[in-house]
């Protein structure tokens, strides 16, 4: 891997390694549904902020197909922040920082929330844009509104996987 391409990565999860449960539904008490720390780096020049989609890839849907489901969406992510702690969804919508935006996930709440599984081996992809300018999806983020206001103004991606 290039020391300059932009990459996203977690202290607590290797690249295709496993999903701790603390991150998950099947967690304990206050170690359970926290978001995984993050960090990223070489952020494309030109980019004036960063937005983060992370999906269970293998979710079946209930009426029979697999299809992605939506664990946590944050748009306008400063371009000067260089990662999120580990705990960091949740403080208050706006995740307290700069006009971060925490989006609905799948589960029609706002902020991470770690999946319940019904089975093993499921992957968790982190995807990470930079773009070249705000996200402007109002008060109500949803993965789709932000993939549709950044059409076109995409200067890089970064991609981590968990297992769970």
């Amino acid at each position: 891997m290039a020391s300059d391409e932009f990459r996203l990565v977690s202290p607590t999860i290797d690249h295709e390694g496993r999903l701790p449960r603390k991150y998950t539904d099947e967690g304990q008490g206050a170690q359970k549904n926290l978001s995984p720390p993050l960090e990223w780096y070489n952020v494309p020049e030109g980019t004036v902020s960063l937005a983060l989609v992370v999906e269970d890839i293998d979710a079946p849907d209930p009426s029979g197909p697999i299809v992605p489901w939506t664990c946590w969406v944050v748009a306008n992510i400063p371009p000067s922040l260089k990662g999120f702690p580990e705990g960091f969804s949740g403080k208050g919508g706006k995740a307290g920082h700069d006009g971060i935006q925490e989006g609905q996930n799948d589960h029609k709440v706002p902020g991470w929330r770690g999946p319940k599984l019904p089975s093993h081996g499921h992957r968790f992809v982190f995807k990470l844009y930079a773009l070249d300018d705000k996200v402007h999806v109002g008060h109500k983020v949803t993965k789709d509104k932000l993939m549709e206001a950044i059409e076109g103004h995409v200067l890089g991606e970064a991609v981590l996987i968990a297992k769970a």
